[in-house]
């Protein structure tokens, strides 16, 4: 089964976590695809990601740089794996599809909007019934995560 991980934004924007946890991604050598809301949220990202950190190289490309197969981290508004990733993020609402065959799944949701909690709550229950390893983060007041809630079915 794979581990899937809930992150509750509630105190640092998706555009300010979602890179750290593609460089630690990238760091312990994964592929990664994340599954945005749409086109122009995919392309936004990847913009973000040439940006965040003038330090930091954070290799990726979209539909629009083309070569998925030669990307680490692949950003998309679709349920596609061109670059055989082995985990996935998915942010902005975007729907969530089998996570079967993932080293893990990373579901990203804002706490500031009720739809978008409502839509994690569901995609909690039904995960676990199919018996993933889920686990429920949150950032506590230093900024660290913690884990708040975890097991399988």
């Amino acid at each position: 089964m794979t581990a899937v991980f809930f992150y509750h934004l509630e105190r640092q924007p998706l555009e300010q976590v979602l890179p750290k946890m593609l460089v630690t991604s990238l760091e312990r050598g994964w592929r990664v695809v994340v599954q945005a809301g749409s086109d122009e949220r995919a392309e936004a990202l990847s913009s973000l990601l040439w940006t965040f950190d003038d330090e930091v190289f954070v290799p990726h490309g979209t539909r629009t740089d083309g070569l998925a197969e030669l990307q680490p981290i692949w950003l998309t508004s679709l349920d596609e794996n061109p670059n055989v990733a082995n985990v996935r993020f998915y942010v902005d609402g975007a729907p969530v599809g089998a996570v079967d065959g993932l080293t893990r799944a990373v579901i990203l949701f804002d706490g500031a909007d009720e739809e978008s909690l409502q839509r994690a709550r569901a995609e909690w229950k039904r995960l676990r019934a199919e018996g993933h390893e889920i686990s429920y983060w949150q950032q506590d007041e230093h900024g660290r995560w913690q884990n708040r809630a975890a097991g399988a079915s």
